[in-house]
């Protein structure tokens, strides 16, 4: 590999906002050589934003003309899949947005399709946010002993109409109103995957989805319960209709295990031990956001490099897409998806 990697990405969508920062906090190392978006608009939009030289409307045009050392492809979930596939015939390595595919037998398709052809990695960027690395560490200290209980709780009023009429959630994510597979699908696969990254590997139980909305077509709330290998009871739940709530989704964790109780909220990490004073460390929430895109990226260019395992594998995520699969499986067995 040289010394300059050449990257082209795929997509020039909301998301590319928060990548194409993540490529350039790697400069000169690193060099976007070339964007690739059917809307032409949206293509040179970024292409001026952030001095992309060459701009093209057909992803595969562009991975012949610019031939890339490595792809970020940031299209939209239907079209992982053929992008991915893409990039393997010629041996390009790709790191591809979350979720591979948009249910779990395409994505397990897809990952036996490519496997020998090129290196993928998924950006699953939720577990590279700062203050979940050190909750980690707490974690893998023995800080909190084993854990018997876990719940994440995440609520907004994101898809309740403010005074004007307008929804916050569809204002920021306007695609999100198209999904038949919403929040489980969309949102929380970033929360099943930051909870196995966490407390390693995760069995569903019992799932219940609803929707409180007809601005959308897929669930905006759930409530989702997982067993731990060790036996730990494990509780998701997500609503974006909670009046009160802010507009914007903020995670809210406690762990209970038989030494403290480890708990996030609002970028605090807490470790509460008996009567001791709590130990805590705080976090700016909007710089992890973004740091959570640069620290991931930076990952698949030091695996690139080094030809090491990358942490968000396809087999790994495909532990996190099984998740969301038996989440709407359980849901539909119980006839209320």
């Amino acid at each position: 590999m040289s010394e300059m990697l050449r990257v082209a990405m795929i997509g020039a969508g909301w998301v590319t906002r928060h990548h194409l920062p993540g490529w350039q906090a790697l400069v000169p190392d690193v060099r976007i050589v070339g964007i690739a978006d059917p809307s032409q608009l949206a293509r040179e939009g970024r292409a001026a934003e952030f001095a992309i030289d060459a701009t093209f409307a057909d992803a595969e045009t562009m991975l012949d003309t610019v031939k890339p050392d490595a792809v970020d492809i940031c299209s939209p979930r239907d079209f992982h899949a053929a992008h991915v596939r893409a990039a393997a015939a010629r041996g390009i390595p790709a790191l591809c947005q979350k979720p591979l595919a948009p249910d779990y037998a395409q994505a397990e398709q897809l990952v036996r399709d490519v496997d020998g052809q090129t290196r993928l990695m998924v950006h699953e960027n939720w577990r590279f946010r700062p203050y979940y690395r050190h909750a980690r560490e707490l974690l893998q200290q023995g800080e909190v002993g084993n854990v018997r209980q876990v719940r994440m709780v995440l609520e907004s009023s994101g898809l309740l109409p403010d005074p004007k009429g307008r929804m916050p959630g569809l204002d920021r994510q306007p695609f999100i109103a198209t999904l038949d597979r919403m929040l489980v699908s969309e949102i929380l696969i970033h929360h099943l995957d930051t909870l196995r990254f966490l407390l390693g590997p995760l069995r569903m139980v019992a799932a219940n989805l609803g929707r409180s909305t007809e601005a959308i077509r897929g669930e905006d709330r759930a409530t989702l319960v997982m067993r731990g290998s060790s036996g730990a009871s494990v509780l998701l739940i997500g609503d974006m209709a909670v009046h009160g709530a802010p507009p914007v989704l903020i995670d809210r964790l406690q762990v209970a295990g038989e030494k403290a109780m480890l708990a996030l909220w609002e970028g605090t990490v807490t470790l509460a031990r008996g009567g001791a004073a709590p130990l805590s460390q705080s976090f700016d929430l909007a710089r992890c956001y973004q740091q959570s895109y640069n620290a991931s990226i930076a990952h698949f260019v030091a695996a690139l490099r080094s030809d090491s395992p990358f942490e968000s594998s396809p087999r790994d995520n495909l532990e996190t897409l099984r998740l969301v699969e038996d989440a709407y499986a359980a849901t539909a067995a119980q006839g209320t998806a």
